[in-house]
C-alpha cells in the first residue's frame, strides 16, 4: 500500500510541527534564538589565555583576613587582621623589586612572603611561634579562595583555549593554590621558570615560548593595568577583569578600572570574559 500526501497536507503538517515546538520545548527555542557572540577578528587567532592570579582569580585579602582572624583567636592575639593583610601585601612589591634590581639573588615568592612575615611578626610583637606555625602561616597564600565566578569562567574558557597562570607565584605555591581552589589550569607558567618577576619582559615572552605560540596568539588576563600594559608591549593580547573588591577599604591599593577599547577585552568577571570570547 502506498501512502500519498498532497503538497497542501504536507505543508499543513510541517506548519503544525513548527508552531508546537516552542510550546513543547520553550528552553530550546530560546536557546536557538540567542545570537552566537562574535569574537573580534584580531582575536580569532588567540589560542591561550594566561592569567594574573592574586586579585584577578583569587581573593587574597578576604582569605588572609579570615585565616588571620581564626588563627589569632586560637592564639589569643588581638590584632587588626585587615591591616595585617594589607601590610603583608604592601611588602610584596618592594621585596620583588630587590630581586629585580639584583639587590638580593633570585628568591621564590614563598620565601619572600616568609621574609615579609618575619618583619610583621616583630612589628606586631607576635612571639613564641614554632617553625611549623610560621611555615603554615606563610603558606596562607597557597590557601586563597577564588572569586565566585573564577572556577566557572575558567572551566568554560578551558574548553576553547589553553589556560594557565602567569603569576609571580612559584610553582609549588601555584600548584597548591590550584588544588585548594579547584582552578582547572592546563599548565603552570610564571616567574620561577625564568627567574624574573613581572613586569620584567622575560615573564611575558616566556608564556608564548613555553606554549609554542606566537605572542599575538596569547592573551594576558589581569585586573591590573600595569600587568596588561607590560604584556601588550611584548606583543600579547590583553583582557581586563574588573575586581572592585580586591583591596576592600584597605591601604594596599585601589582597584583599576577600564573602558571598552582600553584592552582587547574588558570584562566584569571571568564568566563575562568567557561569554565575550564565545566560550
Amino acid at each position: 500500500m502506498t501512502l500519498k500526501l498532497d503538497r497542501r497536507g504536507f505543508l499543513a503538517s510541517a506548519g503544525a510541527a513548527l508552531i508546537s515546538f516552542p510550546e513543547l520545548h520553550p528552553f530550546l527555542a530560546r536557546q536557538a534564538k540567542r545570537a552566537a557572540p562574535q569574537v573580534k577578528g584580531e582575536l580569532a587567532n588567540v589560542k591561550a589565555l594566561v592569567f594574573d592570579t592574586f586579585g584577578t582569580i583569587v581573593d587574597w585579602r578576604s582569605s588572609v583576613i579570615a585565616e588571620g582572624t581564626a588563627w589569632g583567636k586560637a592564639k589569643g592575639l588581638k590584632i587588626d587582621w585587615a591591616q595585617f593583610a594589607d601590610r603583608w601585601r604592601l611588602g610584596y612589591r618592594p621585596a620583588m623589586d630587590k630581586v629585580r634590581k639584583g639587590q638580593i639573588p633570585w628568591t621564590r615568592l614563598d620565601d619572600l612572603h616568609r621574609m615579609i612575615l618575619e618583619d610583621l611578626l616583630k612589628e606586631y610583637k607576635i612571639q613564641g611561634l614554632s617553625e611549623e606555625e610560621k611555615a603554615s602561616w606563610t603558606h596562607v597564600w597557597r590557601r586563597l579562595k577564588p572569586w565566585p565566578d573564577s572556577v566557572e569562567g575558567l572551566t568554560r574558557l578551558k574548553k576553547k583555549y589553553i589556560i594557565a597562570p602567569l603569576s609571580n607565584g612559584n610553582i609549588a605555591l601555584m600548584a597548591n593554590l590550584a588544588k585548594f581552589g579547584g582552578l582547572p589550569w592546563d599548565a603552570i607558567l610564571g616567574s620561577e621558570l625564568v627567574q624574573h618577576y613581572k613586569p620584567d619582559r622575560e615573564v611575558y615572552v616566556s608564556a608564548a615560548y613555553y606554549l609554542d605560540l606566537k605572542p599575538e596568539e596569547v592573551m594576558m588576563v589581569a585586573a591590573h593595568k600595569g600587568d596588561l600594559q607590560a604584556a601588550r608591549s611584548c606583543g600579547l593580547r590583553t583582557g581586563f577583569i574588573y575586581r572592585p573588591n580586591e583591596f576592600g577599604n584597605g591601604s594596599a591599593g585601589v582597584p583599576d578600572k577600564a573602558q571598552p577599547g582600553d584592552y582587547d577585552v574588558v570584562s566584569v568577571s571571568a564568566i563575562d570574559l568567557a561569554e565575550q570570547l564565545g566560550a
